[in-house]
């Protein structure tokens, strides 16, 4: 075994960080560490959060991740095309439709043809859907409040701004994402 690479048993999943951004330096001369450090930092805090809310609010009652965002943006904007819920889910128009269809399936979602456009098709939440997705998310909002209140209200403002001026810049280097 090389006496430069720790063991990976004692790495874990901040820990990681650090020994990614030392060896890629080592290796890589020139890249940004402080900009790696940043997009590694942001990704594992969002997928910790992501899984933590899906984990203890959405699996339990049957709802994988995906599906509650999907249920939300229908709930939020409905009655509303499937098009438009992949956009504002950030999501595939495959992927809405299966969850659509599951959702539609377990009486949350109904479907019906536009008036407007016999071809169309709008979403709406089901009563049953309605109970579903307040319950739920004052269950989600409850969990978002105890990640939330690490920081001040201030430092929560703060991060806000922060995350918006580094979405906001990806239009300046067509940065790709779902729209």
């Amino acid at each position: 075994m090389n006496q430069e690479q720790p063991d990976a048993d004692h790495l874990h999943f901040w820990s990681f960080i650090d020994h990614a951004v030392e060896r890629v330096g080592r290796e890589l001369p020139g890249i940004d560490p402080l900009a790696m450090r940043l997009v590694l930092t942001l990704h594992r805090a969002a997928n910790m959060l992501v899984y933590d809310l899906e984990s203890t609010v959405h699996r339990p009652r049957g709802w994988s991740w995906p599906g509650f965002r999907v249920l939300f943006a229908i709930w939020l904007s409905g009655p509303v095309e499937a098009k438009k819920v992949a956009e504002l889910s950030g999501m595939s128009r495959a992927a809405v439709s299966a969850l659509v269809s599951t959702l539609e399936r377990d009486g949350l979602v109904s479907k019906e043809r536009a008036a407007y456009d016999g071809r169309a098709v709008q979403l709406t939440v089901t009563g049953a859907g309605l109970e579903a997705i307040t319950t739920a998310f004052r269950d989600h909002n409850a969990r978002e409040r105890e990640w939330a209140s690490s920081l001040s209200t201030e430092e929560q403002r703060t991060l806000i701004e922060l995350l918006g001026k580094l979405t906001a810049h990806s239009t300046h280097f067509d940065a790709r994402h779902r729209a």
